[in-house]
């Protein structure tokens, strides 16, 4: 059986383990998001066998976890492999891991695409924390990977899969029949897809970044993510057919509503609490699948979720390559946070989680190394997004940024973006490249890449929520990209980026396959640009900081301005494009920031 090209991007895809510093998970990285299969895909090359693989894995992963002495390995927890059969007859293989004593116990479930004896005679090091505290712990290998049989297709059959195992687990003897599930990033994807199945005997979960659309995270704003997909399979000596086909799937479908959460969330019964990130790849995943549970989910979901978002990317901040770090407690999840969440949902014991306020959020600021600010520091909240009120910063002429409307019949500026030399990528929230609060002063000064600026600030302004742009403006030709930053300008001028996403002007309506429209040449359009989500403080001396331009590589695909569909082999040379921003009282350009109503003092 030919692979599909979804197949294609998770088969073997994190390169760089998931590492959320001082959270209760340090999970495998997660690939790409799932994108449909061309017709008639090509064959991939010939695949390392499965031996070379799960080695590279076990040396991957042997490198985050602490170095054990042999008479530690040796009394880790040791586990049986057991094998379960799902309603089409697939075999899946598991190995559990239980405590002492002679049970039954709830259970803890994580389903993984990433090889379960990955780590060899350290397995039992994942497991450690879920049998020592009472709790029985299956590592499953999903279909088509591992021990496991069947095809592997990333996700297509992780519901009905993550349905029976659930169920499988609740009636083994070693079970009392409650069950909990967790993972983070692929296997937060299928845990989730598991709650959407709804199996009785899912009791909770707990999900570490993963997101809630696979469409509007593989391709923001319609444009593909370059190096977090195209970029791996590249890597992977997959052939232009194949890349071609990863292209050309922006706009929404059939298939990317079936296990989307936006459409499959109203199913989910069960408490979940969300793990993320401010510069994580799946940022939006989790406050949107909190805030959605907490506030329409269905009876058992609503009001029974919880949210921590620290300052966290997907494998780090930046390292030596950032001038920031956040060094305070409760930037990264506390370890015991997730075992108190099972010890309430899966033992009934009432440790107070549940009294707590159901959001927890790292807030940010001034976080230039060696001087931490008060004011990054924890603060809870009873909902998502906390108290806030909408304040629209307006570009302006002379690039200025103000919350002052323009009054300006005319205002306007324009800039070539010649795709051969699109403008780098510095930090965000990335995968395979260097995520974080990175400085974009690198960038240089550029007549494509356009820096609104305020005054000086005289206060702080804290933000708290969904940070959104509408843009006016025009090309010259018949499609073209626009990317946004939200940026914090430092006394010494540092720029560190907290927020960005683009839009592909052809989606400017919407991405279902009817409201695809190339631009009218020379014709001012107004488009909405989603930056997702934050809490950031912009301190007293700071400057905020709108950038405007039209490409961002290698995080996003360029646009080679031709208005020729994507994924089809190209007739046209890519062109240099003459792009327009309008800022007048016809065509107000602006960032609406969630500027909180009570924002919290600094640490003491």
């Amino acid at each position: 059986m030919k692979p599909s090209i979804r197949s294609l991007l998770f088969a073997a895809i994190a390169t760089a383990p998931l590492v959320l510093s001082g959270s209760s998970e340090a999970q495998s990285a997660a690939a790409p998001a799932a994108v449909p299969a061309a017709a008639a895909a090509p064959a991939v090359a010939p695949a390392k066998p499965a031996t070379d693989r799960a080695a590279e894995r076990r040396a991957q992963m042997a490198r985050y976890l602490p170095k054990l002495t042999p008479e530690q390995i040796a009394a880790l927890p040791k586990w049986t492999e057991e094998f379960m059969t799902t309603r089409d007859g697939v075999k899946l293989a598991a190995n559990v891991f239980l405590p002492k004593g002679p049970g039954p116990f709830p259970v803890v479930l994580s389903r993984t695409p990433y090889l379960k004896d990955a780590l060899g005679d350290l397995a039992g090091f994942q497991a450690k924390k879920y049998v020592d505290a009472g709790y029985a712990f299956v590592l499953q290998d999903t279909r088509g990977k591992g021990r496991s049989e069947g095809f592997y297709e990333a996700f297509t059959t992780d519901m009905e899969d993550g349905y029976d195992t659930v169920e499988w687990v609740a009636k083994q003897p070693w079970s009392n029949g409650k069950v909990g599930m967790v993972g983070g990033s692929a296997l937060g994807i299928t845990t989730n897809m598991a709650a959407m199945a709804a199996p009785p005997h899912l009791v909770a979960a707990y999900v570490i970044v993963a997101p809630y659309d696979q469409l509007l995270n593989s391709y923001p704003g319609g444009v593909l993510k370059d190096q977090d997909t195209l970029g791996w399979l590249k890597a992977q000596d997959e052939t232009p057919e194949q890349l071609a086909a990863v292209s050309g799937n922006a706009a929404n479908s059939a298939f990317w509503t079936e296990h989307a959460m936006t459409t499959q969330r109203r199913f989910i019964h069960i408490p979940m609490y969300n793990q993320g990130g401010w510069y994580d790849i799946f940022n939006d995943g989790n406050v949107e699948n909190f805030r959605w549970l907490q506030t329409y989910g269905s009876k058992g979901a609503s009001g029974n979720q919880k949210l921590y978002m620290g300052a966290a990317g997907h494998g780090g901040l930046g390292g030596d390559k950032s001038g920031i770090d956040y060094p305070q407690a409760g930037a990264t999840t506390p370890p015991g946070e997730e075992m108190r969440w099972w010890d309430y949902w899966l033992k009934g014991h009432d440790n107070g989680i549940m009294k707590e306020p159901p959001v927890t959020l790292f807030m940010m600021a001034s976080g230039e190394k060696g001087h931490p600010s008060p004011y990054s520091r924890v603060f809870t909240s009873p909902s998502w997004p906390p108290a806030i009120h909408e304040v629209s910063y307006y570009l302006g002429e002379g690039l200025s940024l103000s919350t002052q409307a323009p009054t300006a019949a005319h205002g306007s500026i324009s800039y070539r973006f010649d795709p051969a030399h699109p403008v780098p990528t510095y930090g965000g929230s990335n995968l395979l490249q260097t995520a974080g609060p990175l400085d974009q002063r690198p960038i240089g000064q550029r007549q494509d890449y356009l820096r609104f600026e305020t005054p000086v600030l005289t206060h702080n302004v804290a933000i708290a929520g969904h940070v959104d742009m509408t843009l006016w403006a025009a090309t010259d030709g018949l499609d073209t990209d626009f990317m946004v930053k939200l940026v914090d300008v430092y006394p010494d001028g540092y720029e560190q980026i907290i927020l960005d996403n683009p839009i592909r002007a052809r989606y400017r309506k919407g991405r279902d396959p009817d409201d695809v429209a190339l631009m009218v040449p020379g014709k001012p359009a107004l488009m909405y640009i989603d930056l997702w989500n934050t809490a950031f403080t912009f301190e007293k001396g700071h400057r905020i900081e709108v950038t405007v331009t039209s490409s961002n590589a290698t995080k996003f695909q360029v646009n080679p301005n031709t208005g020729e569909s994507f994924g089809a082999a190209p007739t046209l040379p890519p062109r240099v494009a003459t792009n327009t921003i309008y800022f007048d009282t016809a065509h107000r350009s602006f960032m609406v920031l969630p500027v909180l109503d009570h924002p919290p003092g600094p640490a003491q």
